[in-house]
């Protein structure tokens, strides 16, 4: 016998683990958390950037990935040819378009 501690004992009878629906019920609200916190707002965003870049025009002034400010001057399937200064153009995939910007933003930015 222990003089500080009163000594623990087990049940001998517990009734079980409970029922496998709670358990269940859990997982599945686990999993609802799961799924509208973090799954369906990352494939929305995946959507709207993909629709973004479905609609770019020549002309757009866009931002890349990599923060390049500059005109679109030639759409292709695959790649844009993105003019970032006078006379100075490169080519840039498609998805590496991060945002198109309001028209005006390019001469805003070089002031």
């Amino acid at each position: 016998m222990n003089w500080f501690i009163a000594d623990a004992w087990a049940q001998a009878d517990a009734g079980g683990q409970g029922s496998p629906y709670v358990t269940l019920i859990m997982l599945a609200g686990m999993f609802a958390v799961f799924w509208f916190l973090l799954i369906r707002p990352q494939q929305k965003r995946a959507k709207e950037h993909k629709a973004m870049v479905d609609t770019l025009a020549k002309g757009d002034e866009v931002v890349t990935g990599g923060g390049v400010l500059g005109r679109i001057t030639h759409v292709g399937p695959t790649y844009v040819t993105v003019e970032i200064a006078d006379k100075i153009e490169i080519k840039v995939q498609r998805p590496a378009i991060q945002a198109v910007l309001p028209k005006g933003s390019l001469k805003a930015a070089n002031d």
